[in-house]
């Protein structure tokens, strides 16, 4: 037996397939076997009423008590039957026959059966039979169950038949679908085979057809998506720390070693010092916030979820940061923020730190002058939250990219950060299923973040 048909009648779905076979057969066998004993029920019942009728009919031609008349009747139905499929006896009270093609000895009287022991009946045959007084004399009328005997062996071959046509047809279409489904699900481990060798790049064949292996096979599609990207997230999280970070830990390098040298020479080393602890104060904020944005991104802080009103969490945040905003000469203002009602599902925490990350960030690069707004809104089944200035804005082939851990603009890089301020809004985002789009203000940057509507 070759590999591939052994994998195949070991595969789940030939199994199931002959599983739903066995028991279809199943089920039609014993349908098969109701239908049967209900048409033999049926027939006998049949038979018997054409005995009777038979019965009736010679009977009466004895309403005047004239037994020639009976006897030339039972002679006449005797000779339209010469191979004995019907049998007619009349005897009188001491059993020896008057007229018939056999004897009836020993019948009782109503219905009975009887063989061919008989002497002058076909071997092998069985007779229904029923008898009654006429008269003083017994009539006796049997018909050959043959008849009978045949329809059914012809219902039981019919019934054998279709049973192998239907098991062959069954284990044949349990076969080629199981087939067909096998090929899929191997195009399933052949994609986890290649992912885990590596090439996350590589995706499950859909066929199109919208069925429940499709559905699976795009729902591991979209986790080998998210996968990916996390992946080459951290690879240029690595890329990133090992260039944005060489600078500070260079410069906090130079630092101590010139602190060793000052105090070799024991020369005030105090500056040095708090240069170095500033150094290394910024270094932790940078890790601490790569910290944060995975915590976020593995979903650890789904559990503190609650209905939150986005309204009320940026008029929180308005009144924090006006007076950092006047003392830095611009203006922080907010478009009637409690009157959307709309809840939405989240944390609190993180959405305020959020918010406060992109109104911190339009302070640090907006120049003195500029207007910074907070708005709410509803649209359809989604609550968006915007925060938009009329500062110098994003070049529009930069701003997927500032949502980069380390990334930062050119005109931005000397200004205090780590370039990860918008990683963990983007983070912040995702975990609570919202999008984030950069728009053009024109000038200045409008940063718009929708959320689904909290369900009821």
């Amino acid at each position: 037996m070759t590999p591939t048909r052994t994998r195949l009648l070991r595969s789940t779905p030939f199994r199931l397939a002959l599983t739903f076979a066995f028991l279809f057969m199943l089920a039609f066998v014993l349908s098969g076997a109701i239908v049967y004993q209900m048409m033999s029920a049926d027939l006998a019942e049949q038979l018997d009423d054409t005995i009777s009728e038979t019965f009736a009919v010679i009977a009466a031609t004895y309403a005047d008590k004239d037994l020639r008349e009976l006897v030339e009747t039972v002679e006449n139905h005797s000779a339209r039957s010469p191979r004995k499929e019907q049998l007619f006896s009349l005897t009188d009270a001491a059993g020896s026959r008057i007229a018939g093609n056999f004897t009836a000895a020993g019948l009782p009287d109503g219905f009975s059966m009887f063989g061919a022991e008989m002497p002058g009946l076909p071997p092998d045959t069985e007779y229904r039979a029923y008898s009654g007084s006429v008269g003083a004399n017994t009539l006796t009328i049997a018909f050959s169950l043959s008849e009978t005997e045949e329809l059914e062996t012809i219902m039981l071959m019919s019934f054998g038949w279709a049973t192998l046509i239907i098991t062959g047809l069954a284990v044949a279409g349990g076969a080629l679908l199981a087939s067909r489904v096998q090929r899929r699900l191997d195009g399933i481990a052949a994609t986890m085979v290649d992912v885990s060798h590596g090439r996350l790049d590589t995706r499950i064949p859909l066929t199109g057809k919208d069925d429940d292996i499709d559905i699976v096979s795009g729902q591991i599609n979209a986790a080998l998506d998210r996968l990916s990207a996390l992946v080459e997230g951290m690879k240029q999280v690595s890329a990133d720390i090992a260039h944005d970070l060489k600078t500070p830990l260079n410069r906090l390098q130079m630092i101590l070693e010139s602190a060793a040298d000052k105090a070799a020479r024991r020369q005030d080393v105090s500056n040095d010092l708090a240069d170095a602890r500033g150094e290394g104060h910024q270094i932790n904020e940078t890790f601490d916030a790569l910290l944060r944005i995975a915590q976020i991104e593995a979903g650890a802080r789904k559990a503190r979820f609650t209905d939150v009103a986005l309204g009320e969490i940026l008029e929180t945040i308005a009144e924090i940061y006006a007076g950092v905003a006047e003392d830095d000469g611009k203006v922080l203002s907010s478009v009637e923020l409690r009157q959307t009602a709309d809840r939405i599902h989240g944390d609190p925490e993180l959405l305020t730190q959020m918010f406060a990350n992109l109104v911190e960030n339009a302070l640090r690069h907006c120049p003195p002058g500029t207007s910074i707004q907070l708005s709410v809104t509803r649209r359809d089944d989604r609550v968006l939250a915007g925060v938009a200035d009329n500062g110098p804005g994003i070049p529009a082939d930069e701003r997927e990219k500032v949502f980069q851990r380390l990334y930062r603009l050119d005109h931005s890089r000397s200004t205090p950060g780590s370039g990860l301020g918008l990683s963990l809004v983007r983070a912040i985002a995702d975990l609570h299923g919202a999008t984030i789009a950069l728009e053009d203000c024109r000038p200045g940057l409008g940063v718009v973040v929708s959320f689904p509507l909290a369900m009821d």
